[in-house]
């Protein structure tokens, strides 16, 4: 459920473009540069485009090995995947636990700490509710609230049951279904980071359909730039992020929607109502060390709403954040403000910074 994310990153000025004019853009900018060892590769993988970039002299063998593990976890995490992990869990939702690997249960794991973090907020068993909407098929349907009804008691973290001794994992009621769209591309993003790191890569990129992580710093030892997307304008954006050894995530209503009797209805649905999230906000973007939390988190904070996601990052310690509002704010949490430049200004946005007290 998880979206294609146009926020992109170039090397001296990052500037955010929708679809292919935005790899087009990024392609011309990378073929101006002249760093050394730089190796890139483009995929397909979990229903999105994915470009890795790597400076390192073995980069070519590092972007195999990066490739086969992206894949590796695709067949494990898929839900339309016949024999993935995932869906064999699915399968077997109050019937009895399915044997899974170490990344299944870890993810698995992440997620429902951060479920339970967030109180629900994010919750990786709204798949059923997500198909009613029609939004794992792109078959749009506005359900009834008696349909709802139906489908809104299956959605609870809680009932799935993870045995860590065992390795094994068990939906407690027929009808659950587990969906890690809203973590995968994280969990991936962190698993290839890794992988990078061992292999001695100090600088790269990893574009996982819009969930982005950077590796060290650009070849020249300055930080990567990041530009977040304008909501109401792919072709815009509203910022720019300086980051070292971080990911930046961003969730938003604009990215996946349909219309119907002139209302608007995105894919980012409240566990609590069965409904899109409606909270005044049109984007939140996480930055944080961990891909994996920032990806979930990128959801849960949407779907809280503007103050509850502000209370909840005073909270916390491992995360900033960057939200847009429906009245045209953009705010910076404190901890990101001084390596973040507003640019938003001349489409009518106004700059603010969230403190901590």
């Amino acid at each position: 459920m998880k979206r294609i994310i146009c926020i992109f990153l170039l090397f001296a000025m990052l500037f955010a473009v929708s679809g292919c004019s935005q790899r087009e853009l990024a392609q011309q900018q990378l073929a101006q540069a002249k760093e050394e060892n730089r190796h890139e590769a483009t995929t397909f993988a979990m229903d999105t485009i994915m470009t890795l970039t790597v400076y390192d002299e073995n980069g070519e063998q590092i972007l195999i090995d990066a490739e086969q593990r992206i894949r590796e976890l695709e067949r494990l995490f898929s839900v339309t995947i016949e024999n993935s992990e995932i869906s064999q869990l699915n399968q077997n939702a109050g019937i009895s636990p399915v044997s899974i690997s170490t990344d299944t249960i870890q993810i698995l794991q992440a997620a429902k700490d951060i479920s339970a973090l967030t109180n629900g907020c994010y919750d990786m068993t709204i798949s059923p509710v997500v198909k009613l909407w029609g939004f794992t098929e792109d078959a749009h349907h506005v359900p009834t609230q008696a349909e709802l009804d139906t489908k809104l008691p299956l959605v609870d973290f809680s009932k799935v049951i993870l045995s860590q001794e065992e390795q094994t994992a068990f939906l407690e009621n027929s009808g659950m279904a587990v969906d890690l769209g809203g973590i995968a591309k994280g969990y991936t993003s962190d698993a290839v980071t890794n992988l990078m790191r061992q292999s001695g890569v100090k600088s790269a990129l990893i574009w996982l359909g819009g969930n982005i992580s950077a590796l060290g710093n650009k070849p020249d030892g300055t930080p990567w730039k990041i530009a977040v997307e304008n909501p109401l304008d792919s072709s815009d954006y509203v910022g720019l992020i300086e980051v070292t050894d971080k990911s930046v995530i961003t969730s938003g209503g604009y990215q996946r929607y349909f219309e119907q009797d002139g209302k608007r209805y995105h894919h980012i649905i409240d566990p609590a109502t069965g409904y899109p999230a409606e909270n005044g906000l049109l984007s939140v973007t996480i930055i944080s060390e961990n891909g994996t939390k920032a990806d979930a988190l990128s959801t849960a904070l949407f779907v809280m709403g503007l103050e509850d996601a502000l209370t909840f990052w005073r909270q916390s310690d491992d995360f900033e954040a960057i939200f847009v509002t429906n009245d045209g704010r953009v705010i910076a949490t404190e901890g990101i403000a001084n390596d973040f430049s507003f640019e938003g200004v001349d489409n009518d946005f106004v700059y603010e910074t969230a403190k901590r007290q």
